[in-house]
């Protein structure tokens, strides 16, 4: 079949609008239709050359909703018509990493996913007779794909595409960083470092369990409205702090935060906001991804005293089973989806998206096909 794609021929370069071929879906596997993606960080990170991972051509896009159009052979799961989120970090259940309960971080298919390949080891794009890779396993950058049925969570039938498309990344990514991964509890501070898609997220996240202090890091000012509207009780920016942050923060939150979050990629920042946890019992969650080759680095002392540095993928979210979770969480209202999406695009002007992101005038573009 045909299906309209935005494809990244080559890194540095912007997307090409194209129609290319699909192949059906194979045993285990589901094919999908598409009707709204979120364009995030991350394809712009593997869209400019610096992602270790990026291979091209490929068809990007992590973040969507759509629907099961068939299944192949052996697919138990879903059936036609079932509403989905595609899942970059798949739920299989049996692998050692699903058994253990200690991660989210599924093997099942990680071999074939990093390579821009089904796990038969072929890809299900062509375009002009040549493959086009698939990206993060979910390329939702296009009308149509197919992906491994365990990679696909199902979700209720009433949740509008244009919005929960975004739980397949930011919002889960940000909310799970703190409740899965920090498993922050009720009355602690914390400090959020990058107040873009995840880290108000993050802030969300933070506002739900309860904590009693929410320090908002960026430098810039404009998205200090829309953090204190999604729960943060105070914000800095670095620029305007005399001398060190770091012992800013930590006299501003009584010692240091029992909880930070780096959102921003940064590794210099990374370092402190891993300095500005409490010594002793201080956890710091690494969230934002850094260029290829890029390196952290800290005094030891900062962790023989307690503080901890741990990272985060997908927010420690287990996929199939805590992604419908969130989409009710939003459909009850007690997460904001809404505000978050401040633009929407048609598919071909999925570029201007990109253009939004880096001017910091939108916090999520969300494409509708």
């Amino acid at each position: 079949m045909k299906t309209r794609a935005a494809v990244a021929f080559a890194a540095r370069k912007p997307l090409e609008i194209v129609e290319i071929d699909l192949d059906g879906p194979k045993a285990g596997e589901v094919l999908v239709e598409i009707r709204a993606t979120g364009i995030c960080h991350t394809d712009y990170f593997t869209l400019s050359g610096a992602d270790p991972e990026g291979l091209f051509p490929c068809v990007l896009g992590h973040e969507g909703a759509g629907i099961v159009v068939d299944v192949g052979a052996g697919v138990t799961s879903l059936k036609k018509g079932d509403h989905v989120i595609p899942l970059y970090t798949p739920e299989c259940r049996q692998c050692k990493s699903c058994l253990s309960r200690k991660t989210n971080l599924c093997t099942a298919i990680r071999a074939t996913q990093g390579k821009g390949l089904m796990p038969d080891g072929t890809s299900r794009f062509m375009c002009d007779g040549e493959p086009v890779l698939h990206y993060m396993g979910t390329s939702t950058f296009s009308n149509f794909i197919v992906a491994p049925e365990i990679a696909l969570a199902k979700i209720r039938e009433d949740a509008p595409f244009d919005k929960v498309c975004y739980i397949g990344c930011g919002v889960t990514t940000g909310i799970g960083a703190v409740i899965w991964t920090a498993k922050a509890e009720v009355g602690c501070r914390a400090i959020v470092f990058g107040l873009g898609g995840i880290g108000l997220n993050v802030i969300q996240g933070l506002r739900m369990i309860g904590a009693e202090q929410i320090v908002g890091v960026d430098i810039n000012p404009g998205r200090k409205a829309i953090a204190e509207k999604f729960g943060m009780t105070h914000f800095v920016n670095p620029k305007e702090v005399e001398g060190d942050l770091v012992p800013y923060l930590v006299d501003l939150t009584g010692g240091g935060a029992d909880y930070t979050f780096d959102a921003t990629g940064n590794v210099n920042v990374m370092r402190q906001a891993l300095e500005s946890c409490h010594r002793g019992w201080g956890q710091s969650i690494v969230i934002g991804v850094a260029p290829s080759g890029a390196e952290i680095s800290t005094r030891p002392f900062q962790l023989v005293t307690g503080r901890v540095w741990k990272g985060t993928a997908f927010g420690g979210a287990r996929g199939r089973t805590d992604v419908p979770r969130i989409v009710d969480w939003y459909m009850n209202g007690k997460i904001n989806i809404d505000d978050l999406i401040t633009h929407k695009l048609p598919l071909e002007r999925i570029n201007e998206g990109f253009d939004l992101m880096h001017a910091g005038t939108s916090i999520r573009s969300v494409v509708e096909f």
